[in-house]
C-alpha cells in the first residue's frame, strides 16, 4: 500500500526511534520481540503514525488510471500491506479503492512471510503462479518468491538494495499499467 499505491509518509527512522526500536530494524518483527507493555506502548506510538499517514495520503501518479484499467479488465485484486487494517480501510475509503481481498499485520504472518500472499490466492481463487504480487519493497519481492507469485518490483528510480531478484521491475504506476496491457494483448 504505502509506496506502491500512495506516496510514502511513514518516517520510518523517526517511528524507530520513537519506538525505542535500533536503526534499520523492521518494525514488526521488533515489536514481536517486546515484553507486552513495551509492545502495546510502540504499537500505540505505530497506529499514530499509520493514522496520520493515512488520513494524508496521495495516491501515487498513475494510480487512479491502473485501477480504472483492472477494473475494466474485471482482474481480481488483493491489497496485502503489513499496515494495520484500520489504517488500510483509512486509504481505501479515502481514495475510493475497492479490492476483493484486504490481508493485513491484524491477520497474522505478514510478509516477508509467504502465508499472507497464499491466503490471497486461497480467497481469489487462484493458483500462486497465477497472480502477480506487485510493490516497492524488500518484503514484498520475499513473501513473492516464497509463495511462488510472480513478483513485479516498482523502483520509483531506486536502486535494489535487496538480493531477492524480482521477475519484473518497473520504474512507477505508469510503466506498469503498459506491463500490464501488454500481458493482457499476449494472453
Amino acid at each position: 500500500m504505502d509506496g506502491t499505491l500512495t506516496e510514502p509518509l511513514l518516517d520510518f527512522a523517526a517511528i524507530r526511534i520513537e519506538m525505542g526500536i535500533a536503526a534499520g530494524a523492521p518494525l514488526l518483527e521488533a515489536l514481536a520481540q517486546m515484553t507486552p507493555t513495551q509492545r502495546s506502548a510502540a504499537e500505540a506510538i505505530l497506529h499514530r503514525h499509520e493514522e496520520r499517514a493515512a488520513t494524508q495520503s496521495t495516491l501515487n501518479p498513475g494510480c487512479d488510471e491502473l485501477i480504472v484499467w483492472v477494473r475494466k479488465q474485471q482482474l481480481r485484486t488483493a491489497l496485502i500491506t503489513r499496515n494495520s487494517r484500520m489504517s488500510a480501510a483509512c486509504v481505501l475509503e479515502r481514495h475510493g479503492l475497492n479490492f476483493d481481498v484486504l490481508i493485513t499485520r491484524d491477520d497474522g504472518k505478514f510478509k516477508p512471510d509467504p502465508d499472507p500472499l497464499l491466503l490471497a490466492c486461497e480467497r481469489l481463487g487462484v493458483k500462486p503462479g497465477e497472480a502477480w504480487m506487485i510493490g516497492d519493497g524488500s518484503h514484498d519481492i520475499f513473501a513473492g518468491r516464497a509463495a511462488g507469485v510472480p513478483t513485479v518490483w516498482i523502483s520509483h528510480g531506486r536502486k535494489r538494495d535487496f538480493d531477492a531478484e524480482p521477475w519484473r521491475t518497473v520504474p512507477d504506476l505508469h510503466e506498469l499499467l503498459r506491463l500490464l496491457r501488454s500481458t493482457a494483448e499476449r494472453v
